[in-house]
């Protein structure tokens, strides 16, 4: 068995959440890829991954694979490029990527930056998908499943986000204790790839949907952050955004036992053959970045910060 080329099948069936549409983005029959992950586990000696009539799930022994058969997957690419000619990291990158992710970015390009002097990064901070073809964009970052089959698609984490609003808000209103309350109150809409009229939460073990009526709709996450801390209504925000308010008591974290569901981060690109130097050195400064923050590392649920009690009587 190729170990190699099984790790990354097993790693582009945990991306793509099946076996058909990893076969389709491998360019291999459904039955091949099942095989090669059957091998592994059998060379592993452990189940990756739960599979039923209703789809796939990783096994807790399948979500620690990632992170190792990533690394392995960069040191046999490292492998290549030294194998290759010596080329210096230089020219430019355009990076697409939401607003909280183009912000935590922003303060960790720096160093990247100090040690690649020929190197440039043009950041776009867009929304919605872009075509990457047509307007000659290198890499961008996209929140939920990626439908295009012919980028190519790699999860690199998990979104965090937290329902907040701010003192100010919730000395006017109740304090909501569930998310059915969330009817009562004034709700502040991001719309990105939605008809932002409902809002998806999960506990780990249930997920629901709850309509909500909004009474400011904005399509810029940055937008939503300020008007959230002006006291115009509750918002769902990520955890960029939303943590270093929470923790000095700008904002609430608000039913906290069952927060926003979480999202998978995906970066797309093109194509995976002759992928530039300078484009590779951004994808794997990407990965590690994530990795870097807990709260996007893992799928798991992860302890958050608690709401500060505001006294609203």
């Amino acid at each position: 068995m190729d170990i190699v080329c099984a790790l990354r099948t097993f790693l582009r069936v945990a991306e793509a959440g099946s076996f058909s549409a990893a076969a389709i983005d491998l360019r291999l029959t459904q039955p091949a890829v099942s095989r090669q992950v059957s091998a592994l586990e059998a060379h592993l000696n452990t189940r990756l991954l739960h599979r039923s009539t209703t789809g796939l799930a990783l096994t807790a022994e399948g979500e620690q694979m990632i992170p190792m058969a990533l690394k392995v997957i960069e040191a046999v690419e490292a492998l290549d490029d030294s194998a290759g000619p010596v080329g210096t990291v230089s020219g430019k990158v355009r990076l697409s990527l939401p607003a909280p992710l183009g912000l935590y970015m922003s303060d960790r390009l720096a160093n990247l930056l100090d040690r690649h002097q020929d190197l440039s990064v043009e950041m776009l901070f867009r929304e919605e998908p872009s075509d990457l073809v047509e307007e000659g964009i290198d890499l961008e970052v996209r929140l939920g499943p990626i439908s295009d089959s012919s980028l190519v698609c790699r999860r690199i984490g998990w979104t965090t986000a937290f329902l907040v609003a701010a003192p100010a808000y919730l000395e006017r209103r109740a304090l909501p204790r569930t998310l059915e309350d969330l009817s009562r109150h004034n709700c502040i809409c991001y719309t990105r790839g939605g008809d932002g009229r409902s809002w998806r939460f999960s506990n780990g073990a249930d997920e629901v949907a709850v309509r909500i009526a909004p009474r400011l709709v904005v399509n810029n996450a940055v937008a939503v952050h300020r008007a959230a801390l002006a006291g115009v209504g509750i918002a769902i925000l990520s955890h960029v955004l939303a943590v270093p308010d929470i923790e000095v008591g700008r904002l609430v974290n608000l039913v906290p036992d069952f927060p926003p569901a979480r999202l998978p981060i995906n970066l797309a690109y093109p194509t995976r053959r002759n992928v530039p130097l300078r484009v590779r050195t951004i994808i794997d400064y990407l990965v590690a970045a994530m990795r870097d923050d807990p709260l996007m590392a893992s799928s798991s649920a992860l302890e958050a910060p608690g709401p500060r009690m505001v006294d609203t009587t």
